[in-house]
């Protein structure tokens, strides 16, 4: 799919904003949804205890006494040492010129030619902090005379790694705070040292929950909230995940807490085997198996994925078991008539694409794959090439330009807030805003109808989206079906009734929405649409 634009990161939260209103911090916008760059899951090191009920980072929570790479060499006034320097310059990088995280720590780690634990280190500081931001702000915001816009930007990135490794970390506190100040010389000298030493000594008095509770507004009086904080997650996220999962804004927001929980996790890597050229087996190496629900998938429990040979010979690649699911579910539906033409209308980076072209290899059918962006559209092409069953065009897939009516099936995997890969790209939450939501609705409406068009009577449509959020999803399916008498909506469950826990409430129940805390994937919605003859 299609990137929507970037936004710069919103800026911070003074203290007496976090008093009064006792929220978390504006978001701001998200990377290109629906599919990980090569290596996109999340780097290891940033795994969060088992239960659901991580910290806001997503690491284990303080007081053990085991000792982090890194975690007692630094002295006062001895240099920054090398993991919490790469985080930090992550952390900038992503503050500061709108970086994707998961992009700028493997560049990092390279160019500083960390490995083994010190990598793992600097990887979980840079994730846990960009997860728990929101929350460590909020505390920042309670422990500094100064309000937090006031702060230099560099000041706050080494105050918030502070915050994380003492309050989300095994790291002690003496070393937390030593290292922090360590930090602060380094990239502003030493009278914000000084500061940083100060605030982290004030921070360093209370466990994360205390803090919790002193930050957030009362669970009973203010449950979004609450949430807001305890998860690190803006109010507005908080509010879009509960509407999406039918709760009522009274209840006990359970399903909409867990959600939030997983957001704080590191997601699986999934591999996904091109049909015709690997096979899910090649995949499993050590501790990994078989996917559950995809029959193209495999688990990587540790390691690099350009270890495993097939991914390396381009015969397979990392892409969400959703991701994989929701093509299934579209080659499932009976297309009732030919079948030997198939539309990716916006198909960048191509991880579907692979997918829908090795299946329309196994059927005779050809795939054609488009993209409005000549790199996008280059990175299509070189992930589908091996399969031979697969053209692809630079074009924009809200006026195409092949006729109408002629695919038997369409993909519309639409660009997104990405709402649904908050695991694995944890700036996202930060950067996206209410707006940018509704912005995307004329494009996302757009590329649907054309989709529809494209499908020929009788032809089956796929209207995909990563994100959950209803102005994304459902209203964009309302909106445009309004419109229109020709298309019959199918039920997208049961196309996949292998995976539990897919239907939307109530009168949506024919819409299917994947959920991290459910199923362990992205938060991925699909609907299954049929072009009818206009009554």
């Amino acid at each position: 799919m299609t990137p929507p634009p970037r936004r710069p990161a919103a800026p911070a939260r003074s203290a007496g904003q976090a008093r009064q209103s006792r929220q978390a911090p504006p978001a701001g916008q998200a990377p290109p949804a629906g599919q990980a760059p090569p290596g996109g899951q999340a780097p290891p090191g940033g795994q969060a205890p088992p239960g659901g009920q991580a910290p806001p980072g997503g690491q284990a929570p303080p007081g053990g006494q085991g000792r982090r790479p890194g975690g007692s060499r630094a002295r006062a006034g001895s240099p920054a040492d090398p993991a919490r320097s790469a985080a930090f310059e992550v952390l900038r990088a992503v503050a500061e010129r709108a970086a994707y995280a998961n992009l700028m720590l493997p560049s990092v780690l390279r160019e500083r030619g960390l490995t083994g634990r010190d990598a793992a280190l600097a990887t979980e500081l840079a994730y846990g902090t960009l997860r728990g931001q929101g929350s460590y702000d909020a505390i920042l915001a309670l422990c500094s005379d100064r309000d937090l816009d006031q702060i230099d930007p560099p000041i706050r990135q080494v105050l918030r790694l502070g915050v994380h490794q003492l309050l989300a970390t095994r790291v002690r506190a003496h070393a937390a705070v030593a290292t922090s100040v360590d930090l602060a010389r380094e990239v502003a000298g030493q009278r914000p040292a000084g500061f940083v030493n100060a605030v982290l000594r004030k921070v360093a008095t209370r466990d994360l929950d205390a803090w919790i509770e002193s930050a957030a507004p009362s669970r009973a009086a203010d449950p979004v909230g609450y949430l807001a904080i305890r998860y690190s997650h803006p109010r507005w996220i908080v509010t879009a995940l509960r509407d999406a999962l039918g709760e009522e804004p009274g209840g006990d927001l359970a399903q909409t807490q867990a959600a939030l929980a997983a957001d704080g996790t590191r997601p699986t890597v999934t591999l996904c085997a091109t049909p015709g050229l690997a096979s899910p087996a090649e995949l499993v190496t050590g501790a990994g198996g078989l996917a559950r629900w995809s029959p193209f998938g495999a688990y990587l429990a540790e390691g690099n994925p350009a270890g495993v040979a097939a991914v390396a010979q381009g015969r397979a690649a990392v892409q969400d078991e959703a991701s994989q699911l929701v093509v299934l579910a579209l080659t499932r539906a009976d297309a009732r008539g030919p079948d030997g033409r198939w539309l990716d209308l916006s198909a960048g980076p191509g991880g579907k694409a692979r997918l829908l072209a090795g299946l329309a290899a196994g059927r005779d059918a050809r795939l054609l794959a488009a993209d409005v962006r000549l790199h996008r559209a280059r990175l299509v092409s070189a992930a589908t090439v091996a399969t031979g069953r697969a053209g692809v065009v630079v074009a924009d897939g809200t006026v195409p330009g092949w006729r109408q009516g002629a695919f038997d099936r369409v993909l519309a995997d639409v660009p997104c807030s990405g709402l649904g890969a908050l695991r694995r790209r944890p700036e996202a939450r930060w950067r996206r805003t209410p707006s940018d939501v509704a912005e995307l609705g004329a494009l996302q409406r757009g590329l649907l109808a054309a989709a529809l068009d494209s499908a020929r009577p009788g032809g089956v449509v796929a209207y995909v989206t990563c994100s959950p959020h209803l102005a994304e999803t459902r209203g964009v399916l309302a909106a445009v079906l309004a419109a229109r008498r020709d298309v019959q909506v199918l039920d997208a469950p049961a196309m996949l009734p292998e995976v539990p826990g897919l239907r939307c409430p109530a009168a949506d129940g024919l819409y299917a929405q994947f959920w991290p805390h459910r199923h362990g994937t992205d938060g991925i919605f699909l609907a299954l649409l049929r072009r009818t003859v206009p009554a």
